[in-house]
């Protein structure tokens, strides 16, 4: 797996390498004829210089590549010993993943340079770095004639690599395959930490609800308000026989880490680079990581499902995390305030991830036949009394009891935020998006700040919009 993972990180440099290269001949032409005295925007017009895609790049590949298998230089050939000459040892499928991968990393760079993408802005295309890059590959086959397939219920059989030894149980895949309600299109094996993961990507034939269910409708809509000194703060009980299910606990994972993760990151920083030592206190630091990983979107799984399956209608804050957990440092002429502070709070609003919460809840909504509701981030949900829509301006973080003065109404700070948010959270269906676009909610365009208090249309936002059939993955980690 390691092999595979390493010609797939190769053929990934190898396919970004011939785009860069064209890219720079391209800038090469055109300060040519700007030195010629051609202006810069017709000079790059008139330049054509190809960027080759995966079907050039694989056929160049296959004239130059070596063959460890024989010695025999070919007949013409006068240069240097030939690239991957190791390329019959892993499957040609991880070379093909990866040309697709460049070519999609190229195209989400063009697409956010042009104004096309939606969202924050994509970089230039860097190549992979062992040690640094994921150590991951994805694998392809015949349908009509899988390679890809169980070998009982601990067993999955991997083209080139042969049967693997499963951690979990493949039976929920073994049956949905044995029912042909399910077909097998590839698999993406990846590294965290100590373990391999095998994540199959099938194609699913499954119904999708419509409309809630009974029990979804008599619960109705419910606000979720996100934060650090809970994980989250509901309108209404999560559980209606009890009460103190209105809040959910935060597990702050990073926290209970802590003390190991120090301990193993500062027994790295004393080993010598390039020692065998500290490969081995880099794997543990490694292994650390991931279980705080695993821990946490295991958490949030079990969150988003129970609100995804027990009210009709979600509401959330569309929060600005980049924003939140920017740095306080400031500049050298300009440094910031209470720096270790706010760098503490980063840290658990990131531990929190409300980010991946609002992502999970996106398509579990839709999934179990409920709605998401959105509520424009600079709606003062803290600030405003529940009951009379009074705003108490100077509100801050300390205060976590809201008191109203003018109905006098008193109550928690994340209680009262969650039932604005239940109020005033407008749906996709309200929100006129065009559909079909396979948008996502964006803040280009969007108004500064709402229309009203009680504005009942919200900036721009969009949704994603989901087809049948569905694909799915069913992860599984390999022994």
């Amino acid at each position: 797996m390691r092999g595979n993972a390493g010609a797939a990180r190769w053929a990934f440099n190898h396919a970004l390498g011939m785009k860069v290269a064209a890219h720079q001949q391209w800038r090469r032409d055109v300060q040519v004829l700007v030195d010629q005295g051609v202006a810069e925007p017709g000079a790059r017009k008139k330049v054509r210089v190809p960027v080759p895609t995966k079907p050039l790049i694989q056929k160049h590949l296959n004239q130059i590549k070596g063959d460890s298998r024989t010695e025999a230089v070919p007949e013409g050939f006068h240069g240097p010993a030939r690239p991957c000459p190791w390329w019959h040892e892993v499957n040609t499928h991880t070379f093909q993943s990866a040309f697709i991968d460049a070519d999609t990393a190229w195209k989400n760079w063009l697409s956010s340079l042009s104004g096309k993408r939606a969202g924050r802005k994509v970089g230039y295309p860097r190549f992979k770095k062992k040690g640094r890059a994921r150590d991951s590959f994805r694998l392809h086959h015949d349908v009509k004639k899988p390679g890809i397939r169980l070998a009982g219920y601990r067993r999955l059989r991997l083209p080139t690599i042969g049967e693997v030894r499963l951690h979990d149980s493949g039976k929920r895949l073994a049956r949905l395959v044995g029912r042909g309600e399910a077909v097998v299109q590839s698999v993406t094996v990846s590294r965290g930490g100590h373990r391999w993961y095998a994540s199959v990507l099938c194609k699913v034939m499954t119904e999708i609800p419509d409309r809630p269910t009974r029990r979804q409708a008599a619960r109705g809509r419910v606000g979720v308000d996100l934060g650090v000194k809970h994980l989250a703060a509901l309108s209404k009980p999560l559980d209606p026989d009890d009460a103190a299910s209105q809040y959910i606990a935060n597990p702050r994972h990073v926290r209970r880490a802590e003390k190991r993760l120090v301990k193993a990151q500062r027994a790295l920083s004393r080993t010598q680079k390039g020692s065998a030592r500290r490969e081995k206190a880099k794997r543990r630091v490694g292994r650390l990581h991931h279980k705080v990983a695993v821990r946490r979107d295991s958490a949030l799984h079990l969150v988003t499902k129970r609100l995804a399956t027990r009210f009709a209608v979600v509401a959330v804050e569309d929060l600005n995390v980049a924003g939140m957990t920017r740095s306080a440092r400031g500049t050298k002429d300009a440094p910031g305030k209470r720096v270790r502070q706010k760098a503490g709070l980063n840290r658990a609003v990131l531990d929190a991830a409300p980010g991946e919460f609002r992502r999970q809840l996106g398509y579990k909504t839709y999934w179990y036949g409920a709605k998401l509701a959105v509520l424009d981030r600079w709606w003062p949900s803290s600030k405003t009394c529940s009951e009379c829509g009074w705003q108490n301006p100077r509100l801050t973080l300390t205060d976590r009891t809201f008191h109203c003065g003018t109905c006098g109404m008193t109550r928690d700070r994340d209680a009262n935020a969650a039932r604005n948010i239940e109020q005033h959270a407008v749906t996709a269906d309200d929100q006129h998006v065009a559909p079909g676009k396979g948008e996502t909610e964006n803040a280009r365009g969007a108004p500064v700040r709402p229309a009203g208090l009680r504005a009942a249309r919200q900036g721009a936002s969009k949704r994603e919009t989901l087809h049948h059939p569905v694909q799915c993955h069913l992860s599984g980690a390999i022994r």
